[in-house]
């Protein structure tokens, strides 16, 4: 988990302070998450710890300037390897669902993709373009494609326990006050092709 819940489970959030308090011997040094991944997705997330920092990076990720990429696996290919899945998305309870356009809080998704076969697996690199709750493994499974691991999503594979073959592998964002470009990469567990 990236944040605190109700029911006080380990998080990323503590994990980071610990560490920077352990580090630099702060005592309760500023740290905040700029997004957050669904529980059982490996990857990249993003903290600053600077507080003056976080409402130029978070309106970063507001205004859809961070570019975020990910890469999954799948036991079934699309039927084009390289395209654009828009839909519109909501969230009921615990699970997202796709619905007709016009549909009450239903809001519009996107994300291109290529893929590759992997062995017995097919290889996805995903750039999203939008960020909604299990918006890649709805996504996917409704192409047909769950990602392996995620039986939520329709998936009858093991891939490991509490977690999905989906990895948040690369973000691009602007330094709030150099502008420079910064990239920061993670590389899956999971293979990747050659």
């Amino acid at each position: 988990m990236v944040e605190p819940d109700r029911n006080n489970f380990p998080n990323l959030l503590q994990k980071v302070r610990s560490y920077l308090n352990e580090s630099n011997g702060e005592g309760k040094p500023y740290v905040q998450h700029l997004h957050r991944l669904d529980r059982p997705v490996s990857g990249i997330v993003l903290f600053t710890k600077k507080k003056e920092h976080l409402r130029n990076l978070s309106e970063q990720f507001a205004q859809r300037m961070v570019e975020k990429y990910y890469v999954a696996l799948t036991g079934h290919a699309p039927a084009n390897k390289v395209g654009i899945l828009e839909h519109w998305h909501r969230k009921e309870k615990k699970k997202a669902v796709l619905v007709p356009e016009g549909t009450p809080y239903a809001e519009a998704v996107k994300l291109g993709y290529s893929v590759e076969s992997l062995g017995d697996y097919y290889f996805w690199n995903i750039r999203l373009h939008t960020g909604k709750f299990h918006q890649i493994r709805v996504q996917l499974a409704s192409e047909g494609c769950p990602i392996v691991g995620d039986a939520l999503y329709g998936s009858t594979e093991h891939f490991r326990d509490d977690a999905i073959a989906l990895h948040a592998y690369k973000l691009i964002i602007q330094h709030p006050v150099t502008l420079s470009v910064m990239e920061f990469k993670a590389e899956p567990e999971f293979k990747m092709p050659a």
